[in-house]
Protein backbone atom coordinates (compact mmCIF):
# COMPACT_ATOMS: atom_id res chain seq x y z
CA UNK A 1 0.00 0.00 0.00
CA UNK A 2 1.17 3.51 -0.76
CA UNK A 3 0.62 4.56 2.86
CA UNK A 4 3.25 2.05 3.93
CA UNK A 5 5.85 4.16 2.15
CA UNK A 6 5.38 6.83 4.81
CA UNK A 7 6.32 4.40 7.60
CA UNK A 8 9.70 4.71 9.32
CA UNK A 9 9.71 1.57 11.43
CA UNK A 10 13.23 0.57 12.44
CA UNK A 11 14.69 3.95 11.42
CA UNK A 12 16.59 6.35 13.67
CA UNK A 13 16.22 10.12 13.26
CA UNK A 14 18.25 12.94 14.79
CA UNK A 15 16.39 16.27 14.97
CA UNK A 16 18.28 19.40 16.00
CA UNK A 17 16.16 22.21 17.38
CA UNK A 18 13.70 19.47 18.18
CA UNK A 19 12.42 20.76 21.50
CA UNK A 20 10.13 23.48 20.19
CA UNK A 21 8.26 24.82 17.19
CA UNK A 22 8.77 23.26 13.80
CA UNK A 23 11.53 20.95 15.00
CA UNK A 24 9.34 19.53 17.75
CA UNK A 25 6.46 18.96 15.33
CA UNK A 26 8.78 17.17 12.91
CA UNK A 27 10.21 15.00 15.68
CA UNK A 28 6.69 14.02 16.71
CA UNK A 29 5.66 13.21 13.13
CA UNK A 30 8.72 11.03 12.53
CA UNK A 31 8.10 9.23 15.81
CA UNK A 32 4.45 8.65 15.03
CA UNK A 33 5.56 7.09 11.73
CA UNK A 34 7.63 4.58 13.68
CA UNK A 35 11.10 6.11 13.91
CA UNK A 36 13.17 6.25 17.07
CA UNK A 37 13.86 9.96 17.45
CA UNK A 38 16.85 11.62 19.08
CA UNK A 39 15.86 15.19 19.91
CA UNK A 40 18.60 17.77 20.39
CA UNK A 41 18.24 21.21 21.94
CA UNK A 42 19.58 23.46 24.66
CA UNK A 43 16.94 22.23 27.11
CA UNK A 44 13.72 20.23 27.03
CA UNK A 45 10.72 21.62 28.87
CA UNK A 46 7.84 19.60 30.23
CA UNK A 47 5.48 20.65 27.44
CA UNK A 48 7.90 19.29 24.84
CA UNK A 49 8.18 15.99 26.69
CA UNK A 50 4.41 15.83 26.87
CA UNK A 51 4.12 16.49 23.13
CA UNK A 52 6.45 13.56 22.45
CA UNK A 53 4.77 11.17 24.84
CA UNK A 54 3.82 7.95 23.13
CA UNK A 55 6.81 7.85 20.77
CA UNK A 56 10.30 6.43 21.26
CA UNK A 57 12.66 9.36 21.83
CA UNK A 58 15.87 10.38 23.55
CA UNK A 59 16.96 13.90 24.44
CA UNK A 60 20.48 15.23 23.95
CA UNK A 61 21.46 18.64 25.30
CA UNK A 62 23.42 20.62 22.72
CA UNK A 63 24.57 24.17 22.05
CA UNK A 64 24.85 24.58 18.30
CA UNK A 65 27.29 27.47 18.67
CA UNK A 66 29.78 24.86 19.85
CA UNK A 67 31.73 23.72 16.80
CA UNK A 68 32.08 20.24 18.31
CA UNK A 69 28.34 19.79 18.93
CA UNK A 70 27.41 18.28 15.53
CA UNK A 71 30.04 15.55 15.69
CA UNK A 72 29.08 14.88 19.29
CA UNK A 73 25.37 14.60 18.50
CA UNK A 74 25.95 12.10 15.71
CA UNK A 75 28.34 10.07 17.87
CA UNK A 76 25.88 10.01 20.78
CA UNK A 77 23.02 9.04 18.47
CA UNK A 78 25.04 6.12 17.17
CA UNK A 79 25.97 5.11 20.71
CA UNK A 80 22.33 5.16 21.83
CA UNK A 81 20.62 3.75 18.76
CA UNK A 82 23.32 2.07 16.71
CA UNK A 83 22.52 3.83 13.44
CA UNK A 84 21.43 7.11 11.86
CA UNK A 85 18.95 7.03 8.99
CA UNK A 86 17.49 10.54 9.08
CA UNK A 87 18.97 13.91 9.99
CA UNK A 88 16.75 16.97 10.39
CA UNK A 89 18.51 20.32 10.82
CA UNK A 90 15.90 22.55 12.45
CA UNK A 91 17.94 24.59 14.95
CA UNK A 92 18.04 28.27 14.03
CA UNK A 93 17.78 31.85 15.19
CA UNK A 94 16.42 35.09 13.72
CA UNK A 95 17.37 38.58 14.85
CA UNK A 96 15.92 41.56 12.99
CA UNK A 97 17.74 44.85 12.50
CA UNK A 98 18.76 47.52 10.01
CA UNK A 99 21.80 46.58 7.96
CA UNK A 100 23.57 49.89 8.53
CA UNK A 101 24.13 49.23 12.20
CA UNK A 102 23.60 45.47 12.43
CA UNK A 103 25.81 44.09 15.22
CA UNK A 104 28.80 42.09 14.03
CA UNK A 105 28.44 39.55 16.82
CA UNK A 106 24.79 38.85 15.96
CA UNK A 107 25.70 38.41 12.28
CA UNK A 108 28.37 35.88 13.23
CA UNK A 109 26.05 34.07 15.64
CA UNK A 110 23.34 33.81 13.00
CA UNK A 111 25.72 32.32 10.47
CA UNK A 112 27.26 29.99 13.06
CA UNK A 113 23.93 28.44 14.02
CA UNK A 114 21.92 28.73 10.80
CA UNK A 115 24.66 27.79 8.32
CA UNK A 116 27.85 26.45 9.89
CA UNK A 117 26.14 24.07 12.31
CA UNK A 118 23.88 22.78 9.54
CA UNK A 119 26.88 21.96 7.37
CA UNK A 120 28.73 20.32 10.25
CA UNK A 121 25.71 18.14 11.08
CA UNK A 122 25.39 17.10 7.45
CA UNK A 123 29.09 16.33 7.26
CA UNK A 124 29.00 14.27 10.44
CA UNK A 125 25.98 12.27 9.25
CA UNK A 126 27.52 11.22 5.96
CA UNK A 127 29.85 8.53 7.33
CA UNK A 128 27.17 6.43 9.10
CA UNK A 129 24.74 6.91 6.22
CA UNK A 130 27.37 5.72 3.76
CA UNK A 131 28.08 2.66 5.89
CA UNK A 132 24.36 1.85 5.97
CA UNK A 133 23.98 2.32 2.22
CA UNK A 134 21.83 5.45 2.34
CA UNK A 135 19.87 7.96 4.36
CA UNK A 136 17.83 11.13 4.27
CA UNK A 137 18.79 14.66 5.32
CA UNK A 138 16.23 17.43 5.71
CA UNK A 139 17.24 21.03 6.25
CA UNK A 140 14.78 23.65 7.48
CA UNK A 141 15.18 26.67 5.26
CA UNK A 142 12.67 29.50 4.85
CA UNK A 143 10.85 31.63 2.33
CA UNK A 144 13.31 34.25 3.63
CA UNK A 145 15.93 32.45 1.56
CA UNK A 146 13.81 33.08 -1.55
CA UNK A 147 12.27 36.54 -1.07
CA UNK A 148 13.08 39.61 1.00
CA UNK A 149 10.31 39.77 3.60
CA UNK A 150 8.71 43.04 4.60
CA UNK A 151 8.29 45.14 6.68
CA UNK A 152 11.01 43.72 8.97
CA UNK A 153 14.68 44.07 8.05
CA UNK A 154 16.52 40.76 8.46
CA UNK A 155 19.45 40.58 6.08
CA UNK A 156 21.39 38.10 8.23
CA UNK A 157 18.52 35.63 8.51
CA UNK A 158 17.65 35.92 4.82
CA UNK A 159 21.27 35.34 3.84
CA UNK A 160 21.59 32.33 6.13
CA UNK A 161 18.51 30.61 4.77
CA UNK A 162 19.53 31.21 1.16
CA UNK A 163 22.81 29.51 2.05
CA UNK A 164 20.91 26.54 3.50
CA UNK A 165 18.96 26.17 0.27
CA UNK A 166 22.09 26.11 -1.89
CA UNK A 167 23.86 23.82 0.58
CA UNK A 168 20.92 21.44 0.21
CA UNK A 169 21.10 21.40 -3.57
CA UNK A 170 24.89 21.10 -3.71
CA UNK A 171 25.05 18.28 -1.19
CA UNK A 172 22.15 16.47 -2.84
CA UNK A 173 23.99 16.47 -6.16
CA UNK A 174 27.18 15.23 -4.52
CA UNK A 175 25.80 12.27 -2.55
CA UNK A 176 22.83 11.11 -4.64
CA UNK A 177 24.89 8.28 -6.13
CA UNK A 178 25.36 6.94 -2.58
CA UNK A 179 21.59 6.72 -1.99
CA UNK A 180 21.64 9.68 0.39
CA UNK A 181 18.86 12.14 -0.31
CA UNK A 182 19.08 15.79 0.80
CA UNK A 183 16.05 18.08 0.74
CA UNK A 184 14.78 21.19 2.48
CA UNK A 185 11.51 22.75 3.51
CA UNK A 186 11.02 26.49 3.19
CA UNK A 187 8.25 27.51 5.58
CA UNK A 188 6.49 30.83 5.44
CA UNK A 189 4.99 32.39 8.55
CA UNK A 190 4.36 29.56 10.99
CA UNK A 191 2.94 30.04 14.49
CA UNK A 192 5.95 29.31 16.72
CA UNK A 193 7.90 31.02 19.48
CA UNK A 194 10.28 32.33 16.83
CA UNK A 195 7.54 34.18 14.96
CA UNK A 196 5.21 35.06 17.83
CA UNK A 197 6.65 38.54 18.28
CA UNK A 198 5.88 39.41 14.69
CA UNK A 199 2.43 37.85 14.81
CA UNK A 200 1.62 39.99 17.83
CA UNK A 201 3.06 43.12 16.21
CA UNK A 202 0.13 45.33 15.10
CA UNK A 203 2.19 46.84 12.27
CA UNK A 204 3.85 43.73 10.93
CA UNK A 205 1.18 41.06 11.09
CA UNK A 206 -1.45 42.77 8.89
CA UNK A 207 1.19 43.00 6.17
CA UNK A 208 2.23 39.36 6.58
CA UNK A 209 -1.38 38.21 6.45
CA UNK A 210 -2.26 40.51 3.56
CA UNK A 211 0.62 39.13 1.47
CA UNK A 212 -0.38 35.53 2.14
CA UNK A 213 -3.15 34.40 -0.25
CA UNK A 214 -4.52 31.92 2.28
CA UNK A 215 -4.88 34.79 4.75
CA UNK A 216 -3.43 33.05 7.80
CA UNK A 217 -0.25 31.77 9.39
CA UNK A 218 0.60 28.10 9.20
CA UNK A 219 0.89 25.57 11.99
CA UNK A 220 4.02 23.54 12.77
CA UNK A 221 2.14 20.32 12.00
CA UNK A 222 1.59 21.54 8.43
CA UNK A 223 5.36 21.69 7.97
CA UNK A 224 5.86 18.39 9.79
CA UNK A 225 3.58 16.55 7.36
CA UNK A 226 5.74 17.70 4.44
CA UNK A 227 8.87 16.82 6.40
CA UNK A 228 7.62 13.28 6.94
CA UNK A 229 7.14 12.90 3.19
CA UNK A 230 10.68 14.10 2.47
CA UNK A 231 12.22 11.86 5.15
CA UNK A 232 10.30 8.72 4.20
CA UNK A 233 10.48 6.24 1.32
CA UNK A 234 7.42 8.03 -0.10
CA UNK A 235 9.88 10.58 -1.57
CA UNK A 236 12.47 8.03 -2.72
CA UNK A 237 13.00 9.82 -6.07
CA UNK A 238 13.14 13.33 -4.59
CA UNK A 239 16.45 15.00 -3.79
CA UNK A 240 17.77 18.54 -3.98
CA UNK A 241 14.26 19.92 -3.54
CA UNK A 242 13.35 23.03 -1.54
CA UNK A 243 9.66 22.57 -0.76
CA UNK A 244 7.91 25.86 -0.05
CA UNK A 245 5.15 25.74 2.59
CA UNK A 246 3.86 29.30 2.83
CA UNK A 247 0.14 29.57 2.13
CA UNK A 248 0.99 31.10 -1.25
CA UNK A 249 3.15 33.97 0.08
CA UNK A 250 5.85 33.60 -2.57
CA UNK A 251 3.29 33.64 -5.41
CA UNK A 252 2.92 37.40 -4.93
Amino acid sequence: MILDRFRLDGKVALVTGGTRGIGLAIAKALGEAGARVVVAGRTMKDDARQALSGIAFDFLAAEMLDEKAPDGLVAETLAKAGRLDILVNSAGIAVHGDSGDYPEDIWRQTMAINVDAVFRCCRAALAPMRRQGGGAILNVGSISGIVSNIPQNQVAYNNSKAAVHMMTKSLASEVAVENIRVNAVAPGYIETDLSRGGIENPEWFPIWRGMTPMGRVGQPEEVAAAALFLCSPASSYVTGEVLVIDGGYTTR
